[in-house]
């Protein structure tokens, strides 16, 4: 998802044709509207049609190239759901504009990656090298972030994506973060060891995540799960049958197959089973804790029993 905060008040026009009147009928419980962005999202979805032919749904998916009327129609009800934004962007969009828009699922994510400069491996990093992250809050918080996955800096404690070159707390090898804006940190790649990109400036310069990345974001990363770019729907609808349907068809392994192939790591489905089996830990955990006090009153009542006799 490319510059969607950026863009939160720029309208355009619709690149498609959205009627001005919706007449619903029995009929659009099998019909899926959908509002995307075209790159990837609109591609994603059109592979997904055919999948969800099959479970009898008909997706109808209008493109859009502004980031505003994807949020609007769905509020208004014209159109079943979106796809085009990350949380923090629905969840700025929501306090701004008053909507009342949830996330269904996750779907994909952008990676940021390391990518070579003067050196071609993190294994060469030496004392004092350069490495240039963008210097924008989000997206130097996330190179920042990566480079601390990577154990080339520690950040202190609970800063998350918030943090700035200020929030290193250990450098062991002295490194010097060069900050530039996002769109001229590959152009240093000739002058510094390594540079910080995420995945549209990463395409732009040439690089391909999947064959130059020297390190990237993983689906279980805190920047992975906050930046993962959903399917958004008005609230009180995200349990209906056609958007776990539609959630399910995106999420399934044809749909996988097809980002990893066409998108070169610069796409990434968004894998939450992490997330799914600590929620499994948490509810079981949960359950045997009931189920030993249910244990606890039933010995306490028989022991009442037994002194009232």
């Amino acid at each position: 998802m490319k510059k969607l905060i950026a863009a939160a008040l720029t309208g355009a026009l619709v690149l498609g044709t959205v009627g001005s009147t919706v007449v619903f009928a029995e009929d659009d419980d099998k019909t899926i509207t959908v509002a995307a962005s075209e790159t990837p999202h609109s591609e994603i979805l059109e592979q997904a049609k055919p999948i969800l032919e099959k479970e009898g749904y008909d997706l109808e998916v209008t493109v859009f190239d502004d980031y505003v009327q994807p949020n609007e129609v769905v509020e208004s009800g014209d159109f079943d759901a979106n796809y085009f934004q990350h949380i923090p962007y629905l969840d700025s969009f929501n306090k701004e504009k008053g909507t009342h828009l949830v996330n269904a699922g996750g779907i994909h994510y952008e990676p940021f990656g390391i990518y070579p400069g003067t050196k071609d491996s993190l294994d060469d990093l030496e004392d004092g090298d350069t490495i240039a992250v963008p210097n924008d809050t989000t997206n130097e918080a996330r190179a920042l972030l990566l480079l601390q996955d990577n154990g080339i800096i520690t950040l202190k404690d609970g800063v998350g994506l918030e943090a700035t070159v200020n929030d290193i707390e250990e450098n062991p090898n002295n490194v010097e973060i060069v900050e530039l804006a996002a769109e001229q940190v590959a152009r240093v790649a000739d002058e510094t060891a390594f540079i910080v990109l995420n995945g549209n400036y990463a395409l732009q310069a040439g690089y391909s995540v999947a064959k130059d990345a020297l390190a990237y974001e993983k689906s279980d990363s805190e920047a992975a799960k906050t930046y993962v770019n959903v399917i958004a729907v008005k609230e009180g609808n995200e349990n209906s049958d056609k958007i776990k349907a539609l959630v399910a068809a995106l999420k399934s392994d044809e749909i996988k197959d097809f980002i990893n192939e066409k998108y070169d790591g610069a796409v990434i489905p968004f894998d939450d089973s992490t997330d799914d089996a600590a929620a499994d830990d948490a509810e079981a955990a949960d359950t045997e804790e009931a189920a030993d006090a249910d244990t606890d009153t039933a010995a306490d009542a028989e022991a009442t029993e037994d002194a009232a006799e």
